[in-house]
Formats: structure tokens, C-alpha cells, sequence
């Protein structure tokens, strides 16, 4: 089971009052694991305002991307290519931050303090990946929070065609349980790319309200028992 940090000494303020225009509706606090879970508990979550030594920025979009659980496109290709990978969950989640934070990337945003910060959390139980491995090679993956029936996705990566899709599609696999319904697959922004795989929009006040009832969920039942990768010697942690 995670384990709960202590509280954060910052608060977030009630999302109802957050500017209905505007994506930002934070700037400051820290990155400690209390910080960051109360963030998520309240619709938030981080990235760097791209300039070093400045305040980092908290994001509750407007308009959320999530995926439905029912609702990823699997094509026909995208399942006969799945049969060449291996899913693994948080045996290389410290590889799987660093590929997605890979200074050649395009719009790239993890730096080193949030690599840090969610190998803590990953550490304390809350933070975990989904890799796409390929004749004994990490070829693929994605990381992000589990809190009760939220999956808050961070980021992806692939080095082989459809690696990343099956990974999300392995991740979709381990969040249908009888709680599927509920539960809430967040990836905070629709890109044309997400929305070709099923991700949709929901208005600000959707998200939170589907949030507040994701929260009072177990977590899935692969994570509910797991000892955090880090803890049971993950390379890379």
C-alpha cells in the first residue's frame, strides 16, 4: 500500500474559485510528495514555468483530457502489433522518467526536480509505470499517479512504432475491474494524437466532479499490495 507523507504546508484553495478562463490557477508551493498528492486531490498538477530558478506552475485545464476506459481505439494493427511486447509495471520506473524527459524530445518539460520528485512518490507507493518491453528491451512506457480510482498519466515514450499505444492499452487493462466505471484515466490535455486513441474533453467542473467520486475508490489491485519498485532494488530509482 503507498504510504501517506506528511501534509503539505501549502494550500490550493477551493477549485470552485479557480479563474473559469484560464489553465494556470497557481504559481509556487514545492514539490514534496504532500504537495503534490494534495494537488492531484484537488485537480492540479505541475510543470516548470520553463525558466530556471522560477516558481513552478499548477495547471487545472479548463477543458481535461481523459480517456473513458471504454472508450481507447484499438485498431487492427495496434493488437497484432501488441503481440510482440511484453507489458511490465514499475520494473523500470526511473528509465521510464528518463526517457520521457529526454532532452531531444520536442517540448520537452521534466527536468530534474520533478524527475525527483516522482521517483519519491514512486518510492512512497503513489507514482508507477507501464512499459512496453521488446525482446528484453524497454521500448516503451508511460508514468503517472494512482490515488484511489485516479490515474493521473505524466507523460509517454516510445523508441518502436505502437510501444507507447501499448502500454496505454495495458494500462486501460489493469484499470478494469468492477470499479471501471469510476474510475478516471487523466491526461490532462487532448492532443489530436490522444483523441485519435479515444481521449475526449470534460469541462473543468466534470473533471472535479468525476474526481471527488475516483477518489473514494480503492486503488486498482495491482497497486493496492505492491511494495514500491524503488523499495524492491528497481534499477534507475
Amino acid at each position: 500500500m503507498p504510504v501517506e507523507p506528511p501534509p503539505s504546508a501549502w494550500g490550493f484553495g477551493d477549485p470552485a474559485g479557480y479563474d473559469p478562463l484560464d489553465d494556470l490557477v497557481a504559481i509556487g508551493a514545492d514539490l514534496e510528495p504532500g504537495t503534490l498528492l494534495a494537488a492531484y486531490r484537488h485537480g492540479l498538477f505541475p510543470m516548470p514555468s520553463g525558466s530556471p530558478g522560477d516558481p513552478m506552475y499548477w495547471f487545472c485545464p479548463v477543458r481535461r483530457g481523459v480517456l473513458p476506459l471504454d472508450g481507447l481505439r484499438v485498431s487492427r494493427s495496434l493488437r497484432r502489433s501488441a503481440r510482440d511486447f511484453e507489458i511490465r509495471v514499475d520494473t523500470a520506473f526511473g528509465q521510464v522518467v528518463d526517457a520521457c524527459g529526454d532532452p531531444r524530445r520536442p517540448q520537452g518539460w521534466i527536468d530534474a526536480d520533478i524527475r525527483a520528485a516522482y521517483l519519491r512518490l514512486h518510492r512512497l507507493g503513489w507514482a508507477h509505470s507501464v512499459e512496453a518491453w521488446y525482446d528484453g528491451e524497454l521500448a516503451g512506457g508511460l508514468y503517472g499517479l494512482a490515488v484511489g480510482g485516479l490515474f493521473a498519466g505524466e507523460s509517454m515514450f516510445h523508441r518502436r512504432t505502437d510501444a507507447s499505444k501499448v502500454a496505454l492499452l495495458g494500462l486501460v487493462d489493469l484499470l478494469r475491474d468492477e470499479h471501471a466505471a469510476d474510475r478516471l484515466l487523466d491526461v490532462q490535455w487532448s492532443t489530436p494524437h490522444l483523441a485519435s486513441l479515444g481521449v475526449v474533453e470534460v469541462p473543468r467542473a466534470t473533471y472535479l466532479r468525476r474526481l471527488r467520486r475516483a477518489l473514494e475508490l480503492p486503488l486498482p489491485a495491482r497497486w493496492a499490495t505492491d511494495r514500491p519498485g524503488a523499495a524492491a532494488g528497481e534499477p534507475g530509482a
